[in-house]
């Protein structure tokens, strides 16, 4: 295992956006192999903190390769972000950077499940320590429950195909290797975009699925909007539509005042606050950087700021 098979995409721009004070409170919501914490730790001074969560006990394990008693690594999904704040006495913290989606190494590694690339076990949980594998879940699910996942999360729309085919052929014998799963996705989806593979948007939907990513989006951005101290940043880096939208429709909804009854007569100082500002536009990587790093050519980040309404 290495620590240094994962490029972190928006490294700088990320660190930047999150205003990073010397002495301030840092969470890194997805810590991976570690790359944008090392971002953050080295424009933290010697009183700064950094607290990083991830459900994969082996990034967990190898810590990004990094020694630092400003930093503090818990093996926790990051929709226990409250109660991981409320445990290490954090207080209100001063930015929290959510990466979202798969990493390198995961996707590399053969044995997570993740690609279609390799030939292995049909795992595909981001946490190997619980919950249930996709070849599990594709052994007992309905055909109209594995349509609706496929459909949804890939938005794919050989959905029901798909799902005919997999019921048809685990008659037969376990759907339990990425290779198994590829195959009978190849023989449905006769076409494509140019360049992506048939079983692309089943492995994505599956993946999300599996690890509940989007529930776990939802659950952990109100607890960023409480967790951040005024002036505090929240800088989320997306993959894909479903992710980016959910974060474009949170951040937007905050930083609208809420609304009040129209004939109430309040004076324009006098109306309550929106709890967030949005800082910038969307961005995307560099060409320099997309071409160094391909898999990053569908990162959106997107950036707020923590008002000091109550």
């Amino acid at each position: 295992m290495s620590v240094s098979t994962h490029s972190p995409v928006l490294l700088d721009e990320a660190v930047d956006a999150l205003n990073v004070q010397a002495e301030g409170v840092y969470v890194d919501c997805t810590f991976g192999r570690g790359g944008h914490s090392r971002g953050i730790l080295a424009r933290l001074g010697s009183h700064g903190r950094l607290i990083a969560l991830d459900r994969d006990p082996e990034a967990i394990a190898l810590h990004g390769g990094i020694e630092d008693a400003r930093l503090q690594l818990e093996h926790r999904s990051f929709s226990l972000l409250q109660e991981v704040l409320l445990a290490a006495r954090a207080g209100r913290v001063d930015g929290i950077l959510l990466d979202l989606g798969v990493s390198s190494p995961q996707l590399d590694s053969a044995e997570r499940g993740f690609s279609f690339r390799f030939d292995a076990p049909l795992d595909m949980r981001m946490d190997t320590t619980r919950g249930t594998t996709a070849a599990a879940w594709l052994a007992s699910a309905e055909a109209t429950e594995i349509t609706e996942v496929i459909r949804t999360y890939g938005e794919e729309r050989f959905a029901r195909h798909i799902a005919a085919a997999l019921v048809e052929a685990r008659a037969q014998s376990p759907v339990a290797t990425t290779k198994q799963l590829a195959a009978i996705v190849a023989k449905v989806v006769r076409t494509r975009e140019p360049g992506q593979d048939p079983a692309t948007r089943t492995f994505q939907a599956l993946r999300i699925y599996i690890n509940q990513e989007l529930e776990e989006l939802r659950q952990v951005l109100p607890q960023c909007l409480e967790a951040l101290a005024p002036h505090g940043r929240l800088v989320v880096i997306s993959f894909h539509s479903l992710e980016d939208r959910i974060v474009k429709r949170f951040m937007r909804e905050h930083a609208l005042p809420p609304q009040m009854p129209r004939r109430l007569p309040l004076r324009a100082a006098e109306l309550p606050q929106p709890k967030l500002r949005l800082i910038g536009r969307m961005q995307r990587p560099s060409t320099a950087e997309t071409r160094a790093n391909p898999r990053s050519r569908s990162a959106l980040m997107r950036v707020a700021e923590r008002t000091e309404a109550a």
